[in-house]
């Protein structure tokens, strides 16, 4: 069934660590042979082997839109009789970040550049020099890219400094970071309280979807909004996943917060590589050529990728899908809640981003908020589950620890199908340790 893909896989292993260029897509957490994908359309992979696939994982989230969206296709293609890339400022970066900040009033300027790493490095390096201090708060379970510096684990308690979770990152590295629980407002005041006039900014996941889909309740981000105000720290909200997608203004728009600064990836590219950084004008004028925090991409506003952006943007502001997305996945909730894997699974989700929660019964009315929530089954089932639904042509994110998203290009019938096939591994024991 994946012949072709296993032998590209393994000709890649030859030349590529691991056989692939970001370790999730090696299929690490849930074993067996990657599938090579040949193209895609709507909500559809097509992989090498001619094996089609409803695609729950979406380049990871910037495909609100489904692939190959007309709209943005079009752009796309006409941006390419232009040339794709100048070196040179250009009228289409302009455009896009124009109609960001016109549409986000606390996004007062921006900086495109690569990536969300590349996005949370420069953020981090501006508050840094706005606040004149060194450390940073983070949260156990909140991914914000393979920066040194949040590539880093608890201590063992508030007065041990965090250490490297990666080889390379230097210790020294690591005692720039204060790492914290989630869903733990007594743990974060003490914190505050110790290190609060060492702290330049919290940078925060406001629903951590890197480790589980970690919803948080809204009064541990108003208290952490509260701190970062009395120790004159800044807030970050790390959106690069969640901008654009829970609603056009994210989560700043959900929880009404206004963050310092904020960062964004995924959906502002429409699908081609980007990130970007911005916040209040006085923070952002610190950043070169304005000011002294130097950060350069030579790269960085390609033109293709603010064509995409746009184009999506656009898309997203004229048909507002934001109540739809979510009718849809409430749809896939209700059928798994009445349907015999209802005792062993439940669908945790947030606006148009879900997350399969393996060993938590649908009746159990329990949200899982941190890292040392997620049941244990989650490990060790998932895998079985993933096998499953790729057999009946389910392709979910290949993790048992990262989301799936609704793309507009998902029909009802799709959602169907994969509470259908859900219930189907249910009956066949798959959820069985």
């Amino acid at each position: 069934m994946s012949k072709k893909s296993l032998e590209l896989f393994e000709r890649s292993k030859k030349i590529a660590p691991g056989g692939v260029h970001s370790p999730v897509r090696a299929f690490k957490g849930v074993g067996g042979v990657p599938r090579f994908i040949r193209k895609a359309r709507g909500s559809e992979l097509v992989d090498v082997d001619d094996v089609h696939y409803t695609d729950y994982c979406m380049s990871w989230g910037p495909l609100i839109l489904g692939h190959r969206d007309e709209d943005v296709l079009s752009a796309v293609e006409q941006a390419l009789q232009r040339g794709w890339s100048y070196g040179a400022a250009e009228p289409y970066s302009l455009e896009l970040a124009e109609l960001i900040t016109k549409q986000i009033p606390w996004v007062q300027k921006i900086r495109f550049v690569n990536s969300g790493t590349e996005a949370v490095m420069a953020a981090l390096r501006v508050a840094r020099a706005a606040t004149g201090r060194t450390k940073i708060v983070k949260f156990e379970g909140c991914y914000h890219g393979h920066v040194d510096s949040m590539l880093v684990k608890a201590g063992s308690g508030l007065a041990e400094m965090a250490s490297p979770d990666s080889a390379g990152v230097s210790s020294s590295t690591a005692t720039e970071t204060i790492v914290l629980p989630l869903n733990d407002p007594s743990v974060l005041e003490k914190a505050f309280s110790i290190h609060g006039q060492e702290i330049a900014a919290v940078i925060v996941e406001p629903v951590p979807a890197n480790n589980g889909l970690l919803i948080q309740k809204p009064d541990f981000l108003h208290s952490l909004y509260a701190l970062t105000r009395q120790s004159k720290s800044l807030l970050i909200f790390d959106e690069v996943i969640t901008g654009f997608r829970v609603a056009f203004g994210g989560m700043a728009e959900v929880t009404g917060i206004k963050p310092d600064l904020v960062t964004y990836g995924k959906i502002i590219g429409g699908g081609f590589p980007v990130g970007a950084y911005g916040g209040r004008e006085d923070l952002m004028n610190l950043v070169a050529p304005s000011g002294p925090v130097y950060q350069a991409g030579t790269l960085s506003a390609n033109p293709i990728a603010m064509t995409a952006g746009l184009a999506t943007l656009k898309k997203l502001l004229k048909t507002d899908p934001y109540s739809k997305l979510a009718a849809r996945l409430q749809l896939l909730k209700d059928k798994l809640q009445n349907s015999t894997a209802a005792s062993v699974l439940s669908v945790q989700s947030f606006a148009s981003i879900f997350w399969l929660v393996i060993g938590q019964p649908s009746s159990t009315d329990h949200t899982v908020r941190s890292i040392t929530d997620i049941p244990e089954k989650q490990k060790t089932i998932f895998p079985k589950l993933f096998h499953f639904l790729l057999s009946k042509g389910i392709y979910l994110s290949p993790s048992g620890y990262e989301v799936s998203f609704l793309s507009t290009a998902h029909s009802d019938s799709d959602i169907l199908n994969l509470a259908e096939a859900v219930q189907l591994a249910a009956k066949a024991g798959i959820f069985e340790s």
